[in-house]
């Protein structure tokens, strides 16, 4: 008994201890990294452990940015299932004669993260494989799904033409975006610059010049007049870039829409001169096509892999679709995250959500908090899917450059979190003797940087074994 005692008394104080003693190499980059402790939250514990190895500011609300990430697709797998799939319906309006309407095409979104460019064309190839060629009347869009309050792109960070700052659109088709391609052309010393998709609308002015240099630096941020829908592009780009690309956006919603499907129903052999009208899908139309995304497995591997921010606010008004009738809005996706939360033992009496994408200054969750919704996915059946979808450390997504050199690198499936004055990472580590960790560092603080982070990993992997402490 006396033995069992001793045990108890020691996981206790060294669980104590590792809470309020930071280890020597922590403390010495804080220092050197010019952040007070207090701008700092860390929670570092073996997968299934009731102790953590090292906790501070444990239950501290901070803002995690894009790791908020990690609750949005763990709750989209668990509420709406690894199969889900977002459907945008296709109705004619109208009599339809041979190959040719007379009438509306009627296009009505369900939140489709992932309609892109190459997916918008296949849906449009689609059409005409079912004998439409030419459209008489209008195109009409249905949008009424969602509710969006916060639809200034501007707002965040006054970077309108930004694509990550695109708001929800149930009928959101390629993040309402074009990418430009920048080509140098050594034979003249120019930089060629291609969009695609290639719309009338958007004018790019080029004046730069090819030059001599590596790509430490290149002309990537244009003057924007996204009221004129204009981006200009001035300086020298440097031969070590190679080709480069970067997208934008300029156009309003219907205008990009419009455009678009002009140019690629033409590219298909259609025939439409009509405008567009926004409207809900009329009594009198008829379900023509149905075109169904890729599963929401794969959708969450492009929003936590590349930090989709666009994408990430689809699935969080989608989810507000679970517990109340459209239309889905960012209060409704919140309650429908709080009562899965409640449901599973995850009460999280800190959390704030705007919009589920990191992409705020109010979202705030707590390390400990964190690290539970972290064993939370641990524990699911869905757990190869969500592991699936994180980013591998010195490998792939948002980390194929973080810690390469680190022996961590490789050994690590973590979601990155980066605003002005947050640094952040959370996720799942294999420690140097093979045993999973979960692993969650914040630092808000306007000198945030990446050391101290790529420190807290360095150490969670290399930090010595005490069988008192682990399970």
């Amino acid at each position: 008994m006396r033995v069992i005692l001793v045990l108890l008394g020691c996981m206790i104080a060294l669980g104590s201890a590792r809470a309020q003693h930071w280890p020597a190499p922590l403390r010495a980059e804080l220092t050197a990294s010019g952040v007070p402790a207090e701008a700092v939250g860390v929670y570092v514990q073996d997968v299934g452990a009731t102790r953590p190895l090292f906790a501070w500011n444990a239950d501290k609300a901070m803002n995690p940015a894009s790791v908020m990430k990690l609750l949005t697709t763990l709750a989209a797998l668990e509420l709406l299932g690894p199969t889900h799939t977002w459907r945008t319906e296709v109705y004619v309006d109208g009599p339809l004669r041979g190959e040719v309407l007379e009438g509306n095409l009627v296009l009505k979104g369900s939140g489709d993260p992932k309609l892109t460019l190459e997916n918008f064309w296949l849906m449009l190839k689609g059409l005409r494989a079912r004998g439409l060629r030419e459209i008489r009347g209008d195109l009409v869009v249905d949008r009424s799904l969602f509710a969006v309050e916060d639809a200034d792109a501007a707002r965040f960070d006054n970077e309108p033409a930004r694509p990550y700052n695109v708001p929800p659109d149930a009928l959101l088709v390629n993040y309402k975006s074009v990418r430009l391609h920048f080509i140098p052309q050594e034979d003249s010393g120019t930089v060629r610059i291609a969009a695609l998709p290639d719309l009338p609308q958007v004018s790019i002015l080029n004046q730069l010049a090819l030059g001599a240099g590596n790509c430490d630096y290149w002309p990537e941020r244009p003057m924007a007049y996204p009221d004129q829908a204009r981006l200009v592009f001035t300086g020298l780009f440097p031969r070590g870039c190679g080709e480069k690309a970067k997208s934008f956006s300029l156009l309003s919603p219907n205008d990009y829409l419009l455009s678009l499907f002009r140019q690629t129903w033409q590219e298909v052999g259609g025939v439409f001169t009509g405008n567009l009208a926004e409207s809900p899908v009329p009594g009198s139309a008829r379900l023509f096509a149905t075109w169904e995304s890729p599963p929401l497995s794969e959708v969450i591997r492009d929003v936590n892999k590349f930090s989709n921010n666009v994408m990430a606010r689809q699935m969080f008004l989608t989810l507000g679709l679970t517990v109340d009738v459209p239309p889905a809005t960012a209060a409704k996706a919140t309650r429908a995250i709080q009562e899965w939360l409640r449901r599973v033992g995850l009460g999280i009496p800190e959390l704030v959500l705007e919009n589920g994408s990191g992409l705020s200054r109010n979202e705030r969750l707590s390390p400990r908090s964190l690290a539970r919704l972290l064993q939370r996915g641990w524990d699911s059946p869905l757990l190869p899917e969500y592991l699936a979808s994180l980013p591998i450390l010195g490998v792939d997504g948002t980390l194929r450059r973080r810690l390469g050199d680190s022996p961590a690198a490789g050994n690590a499936h973590f979601k990155s979190g980066y605003l002005e004055g947050v640094r952040a990472v959370a996720g799942y580590l294999r420690d140097r003797r093979g045993r999973w960790l979960i692993v969650v560092c914040i630092v808000n603080h306007a000198n945030a940087g990446q050391s101290f982070v790529d420190a807290v990993v360095d150490w969670a992997w290399s930090q010595a074994d005490n069988g008192c402490c682990r399970r």
